[in-house]
């Protein structure tokens, strides 16, 4: 048998990620003890998030979140019937200058964006909260429109960055309750 330091490698990321309590996302756990592939993911995680109603969020950055949650949480349109409500409730936008010049004007800034979210189920009850945060750059430039070309390209960054690491949570959560749902004795 051929063993090249590739599938070495391979093997032991394999054993190192089974003793850490690493869990799939997306696969459908078939026992109580072990976790199967066997290409059949688990759909009821998908149809969690698609039932995830998106309250409209103020200002442009707040329209792009808004926008970049719908094409991961509902892709197939927003839920006629929604199970849970998720509110933006606060977006915070830090901006640092960088690198100076001898004049004291930068000609870069540092960009913090920090959203603070809620998801609700229908009677209001709060199931998870908290912030995810952006942190990008852009360089001010002699040219206003390119200055304003990159600020705005480092909106829809930041967007995306956020929009993304808040489904990952939905998902993260939703994963959980189908766990506890489906072995009751581990918890």
């Amino acid at each position: 048998m051929f063993c090249s330091k590739k599938n070495i490698a391979l093997l032991l990321c394999g054993v190192l990620l089974s003793g850490c309590g690493f869990e799939p996302l997306y696969v459908e756990k078939k026992s109580n003890s072990e976790w199967y592939y066997d290409n059949e993911f688990d759909t009821g995680i998908r149809d969690e998030m698609a039932s995830v109603k998106v309250e409209l969020i103020q200002d442009r950055i707040g329209q792009l979140i808004r926008n970049d949650l719908l094409d991961k949480l509902t892709p197939k349109g927003q839920p006629k019937s929604y199970k849970y409500v998720l509110s933006v409730t606060k977006i915070d936008k830090k901006e640092i200058d960088q690198a100076l010049r001898n004049d004291i004007t930068a000609t870069r800034k540092k960009v913090i964006y920090t959203v603070y979210y809620v998801l609700k189920d229908t009677e209001h009850k709060t199931l998870i909260n908290g912030n995810s945060v952006a942190y990008l750059g852009y360089d001010i430039l002699r040219d206003p429109y390119s200055t304003t070309f990159a600020q705005k390209k480092n909106e829809k960054n930041a967007a995306k960055i956020i929009a993304n690491d808040i489904s990952l949570r939905l998902g993260a959560y939703f994963h959980s309750l189908q766990t506890k749902r489906g072995n009751p004795d581990e918890y």
